[in-house]
């Protein structure tokens, strides 16, 4: 569930199955259950993707603890986001999860502007909004750091992230960081609490999550359960 494009490193999912159906997944061979799934979703996706196949792979299946949750149960999650300024900086081997961006980047700028909006905020301006679905979010990281090979790199971590929300956070972080926009336009437009003509989205390609985090066994049914109810309301 994220915008087409947009890749993930660290994705978490989870299914329901019958004490029976879970098993039978060996079909009477001496095998642990989570293993023959595993053998056989991997099957699956190299036969329905064909000459992609590698671009889906499940790493790992193991029975999750009672009342886990994969969306709902998550602490947080954190999405990484490369942009590479200039074009002494496009390497055309990673093009296909990098920004090209043309024009230089204030590192400085872009972290003073992010800074601003960290917290337990309306994104309101950063989203697109669901019908019934809250845009209140808890943004625990935004910050830029440009890497040995000169590439910068956001990070961007939240208890959970509405529609757009990310590339919409780092599309107007781009005017910061070009100077065409002060590094407080950022929390005014938070404040403003509407999308217009400068709500823009940057493109999803660069965008990747990373990792999902989860509380321990026990507050998983409860983490849970007070997610859904933060949604609700």
């Amino acid at each position: 569930r994220t915008d087409a494009g947009v890749h993930a490193r660290g994705q978490v999912v989870h299914l329901d199955l019958t004490e029976a159906e879970w098993q039978g997944l060996p079909r009477g061979h001496e095998l642990d259950p989570a293993v023959a799934m595993l053998r056989r979703i991997r099957g699956a996706l190299s036969r329905i993707l064909g000459d992609l196949t590698g671009a889906v792979e499940v790493h790992r299946i193991s029975l999750a603890p009672e009342g886990f949750d994969a969306r709902f149960s998550a602490l947080w999650r954190r999405y990484s986001y490369r942009i590479a300024d200039g074009p002494a900086l496009w390497d055309p081997l990673e093009r296909y999860f990098t920004l090209w961006h043309k024009n230089p980047l204030d590192v400085v700028l872009l972290n003073e502007g992010a800074s601003k909006l960290l917290g337990l905020q309306n994104f309101l301006s950063f989203c697109k909004p669901r019908e019934g679905a809250t845009t209140i979010r808890e943004l625990q990281r935004f910050e830029f750091a440009r890497g040995e090979d000169g590439v910068i790199v956001a990070t961007v971590q939240a208890d959970a992230f509405c529609h757009n929300m990310v590339r919409a956070l780092i599309g107007s972080a781009l005017y910061v960081g070009e100077g065409v926009e002060e590094p407080g336009w950022l929390h005014e437009r938070l404040l403003a609490k509407k999308r217009d003509a400068k709500s823009v989205l940057a493109a999803p390609h660069p965008l990747v999550l990373e990792e999902v985090a989860y509380p321990s066994d026990d507050e998983l049914p409860a983490r849970a359960e007070l997610t859904r109810a933060r949604r609700e309301h």
